[in-house]
């Protein structure tokens, strides 16, 4: 996953877990804008949600930024 995307993906789950608490959800889809302005990076985000970890569409926002930073 390229490093960009794991600073967004971090600033996310940041933002989420310091508004709603560390039992937060999020998906995906969270780390982008609603129109589909960078289908490379969205297409990278799934496959490493769904294809390599085999996440479900929700997952703790906790859960996901201790994966990405691991990584």
């Amino acid at each position: 996953m390229r490093s960009s995307l794991k600073a967004k993906i971090i600033e996310v789950c940041d933002k989420k877990i310091a508004s709603k608490g560390d039992n937060v959800g999020i998906s995906f889809y969270a780390f982008f804008k609603n129109k589909n302005d960078d289908p490379e990076l969205l297409m990278e985000a799934a496959e490493w949600w769904i294809k390599i970890h085999k996440l479900d569409h929700f997952e703790k926002a906790v859960k996901i930024k201790a994966m990405v930073e691991a990584e």
